[in-house]
Formats: C-alpha cells, structure tokens, sequence
C-alpha cells in the first residue's frame, strides 16, 4: 500500500513539475557587439534581439546610421608660424599645436572653438592670432590658451593675417578686410567693398604700405587710412594664391598658372618667372641666403631668386600639394601640406614627416 501511494505521489510531482517548467518563459538572448571605430576604440554596445531598455528612446534606423558616420581627419598644414622663443606654431584642420622645431617634440596643443585653420599670426609683443573658418582668437604663448575672440569680421572664414609696421592686426576673410588693435581687441576699421571681394594673402612694401592678392589681382591699401590706392589687375590666371616681398622690395605673386614679380612703385609686372609658368603657385618663401622656396599643387621648387633658375626640387613629401612653407627654422624647411608636416634639413636634404600630423609617411621613410 505505501509503495502503491509513493507511486502516485511520484507521477503528480513529475507532472506538477513538468507543468511549472513549461510555463518558464526563455531568457532572451543578449549579446553585447563591440565594433571597433576608425581610431581603434569601442562603441557602446547594441542590442538587437532585445527590446530597448527601459527609460531609453530607440533611435530610428537612419540616425543609428549617421551616429556611426564618423567624418575622416583632414590632415592639411595650411599656416606655420614661428614666435619670439624660436618654437613653430603648427595652424591645420587639426587644430593649433606648438612645436620644438629643433626636435620636433609638441610642446602644447591649444584647444580652439574651431579647429580649421587658415592662418596664423604673431604681433608685436608675441601673441599667436589664429583665424579659423568660424572667426579669429588671439593666444598666449605663456600659457599655449585662449585670451581673445568673437571679433565683428566681414565674414568669418578668415584667410590670411598679417601684422603692420605699427603693430595693427590686418585680417583677410572671403568679404574683405578688417583692421584690428592686437592690445585692446578693438575692431578699428573694416573695408568690405575690396576690390576682388576675398583677401586671400597678404604683404607689406618697403614703405610699410599694405598689398593684397585677392579674386581678381592685387589691391594696394594706405595702411592708415584703410583706403584702396591702387590696382594690379592684368595678373595672369586672375587670382592671388599667395604673396610675399623679396629682398629688393619686390612682390612675388602666385596665381593658379604663375608666378609673377611686380614693382610696387610701378605697379607692373617685371616679369613671370619661367620654370613656374603653367604651374599652380601657392606658398612662396624666401630663405635667408637669398633663394626663394615655391610650392606647387605638384611639387617644392628651390629657385634663383635673380634669374628664376631652378636649384632643386623637393621629393617624397607627405603630398605634392604644397600649402605654406617655414624656412630656417630649427635649422631646417618646414613644409604643410594638403597630406601633413615634414621637414627638410638644410644641411643634407633629408626630408621627414612630423608623424604627429601625417596620415601616413611615403613608402621610402
């Protein structure tokens, strides 16, 4: 009898049981993705075959999409700018960074509102002015921050910079012209109606007067008064890529198909140096023994200043789109580029990238 009723207790524990396990909902499966970014580190994890958690909005299919779309670092060098202590500032679409050009070591890296840079400055006490593509900032170099900015510009995108005889700031947007007291951070003048609209480089003659390369030639403005006083406008290729005044207090001008020499007294062109016609001239630098250094959107030419001769070209460069030049600096020819920094010595001609700002080095390095 007992094992009769330990039977039928048996079979109603195995069927109760039986029962409770079928009414076990299954754990859903959860597996945490890690997927690597572009820079090597995680996102947080997704969870697709689970439900949102609570207290979390699901984001829709197409922001999920664009939250992944990480844009890819643009490496170009477009302004390089040694200051009082012999350090480089480096200005790219990276942001601002000062460097040792002996040894290249970063000495700081400067956080900035906007990090696209078109150019760089340094005013009569030793402070760095940057203009962005979002406005203009003034930095210390005692403490590498941000001491200035919000200044009212004819336009923000900011294009060149450049320092006069009496230490007022000239700034070059895409809309004209703006004239700046680095001390106050006073906006005294501007000059909108440019002829050529973008003030895209600047350069003073040796009477301390002020020229500009712009869409459509050259400008010649009375630096105290702020007013145009005369044009260079049969410039071949129109446009002014960059400028710079030689050792005779010539203006050397690069445009998309030349480089030109034009007389300021005059306010003609002397002549177009030859190896460099059909080129596309965009940085032109003279170093200390008189040569002048010209960097193309294919190529950096060493050049005769005189006659024009070619003394040699610069090879294995991070890009052969050259975007500003730094000679005699740490003993050596800082080179931006659309693709990075590198630099030459002037010694044994070794060229090397600054691996801190290049996405990657030639095959040779």
């Amino acid at each position: 009898m007992a094992s009769l009723r330990t039977q039928i207790g048996l079979i109603l524990g195995i069927a109760l049981l039986g029962n409770a396990v079928s009414h076990i909902a299954p754990l859903p499966s959860v597996w945490a993705q890690f997927e690597p970014e572009p820079d090597g580190e995680n996102i947080p994890p997704r969870f697709p075959n689970d439900t949102p958690r609570p207290g979390i909005t699901p984001l829709p299919p197409e922001r999920q999409l664009e939250d992944r779309r990480f844009p890819e670092k643009d490496y170009r060098v477009t302004s390089l700018q040694p200051d009082a202590t012999g350090a480089l500032w480096i200005g790219s679409w990276l942001g601002l960074t000062r460097i040792d050009p002996n040894t290249g070591r970063i000495i700081a890296r400067v956080d900035l509102p906007n990090y696209t840079i078109g150019a760089l400055a340094r005013d009569k006490v030793g402070r760095i002015w940057a203009g962005t593509y979002e406005g203009l900032v003034r930095v210390d170099p005692r403490s590498n921050e941000m001491t200035a900015q919000n200044f009212t510009l004819p336009s923000n995108r900011i294009l060149s910079l450049l320092i006069d005889r009496r230490g007022y700031l000239w700034v070059g947007t895409d809309r004209g012209l703006a004239l700046i007291s680095p001390d106050q951070g006073l906006l005294m003048t501007t000059l909108k109606n440019l002829p050529g609209t973008s003030a895209n480089a600047m350069t003073l003659d040796r009477e301390g007067q002020l020229w500009v390369g712009t869409l459509q030639g050259v400008v010649q403005v009375d630096t105290s008064s702020g007013l145009v006083i005369g044009r260079v406008t049969e410039i071949p290729g129109g446009v002014v890529q960059t400028m710079t005044t030689d050792f005779d207090g010539n203006l050397w001008v690069g445009t998309p198909n030349s480089l030109l020499v034009i007389n300021p007294k005059t306010r003609e062109i002397e002549r177009s140096v030859t190896p460099m016609r059909g080129r596309s001239v965009s940085s032109v630098r003279f170093a200390k023994d008189t040569s002048v250094w010209v960097g193309t959107n294919n190529g950096l030419w060493k050049l005769r200043a005189e006659t024009g001769a070619i003394l040699g070209q610069v090879a294995d460069l991070p890009s052969s789109r050259i975007l500003s030049l730094s000679p005699d600096t740490g003993n050596k020819l800082w080179v931006g580029t659309s693709e990075g920094l590198a630099w030459v010595s002037l010694t044994t001609g070794r060229v090397r990238p600054h691996f801190a700002f290049v996405r990657r080095g030639p095959s040779n390095f």
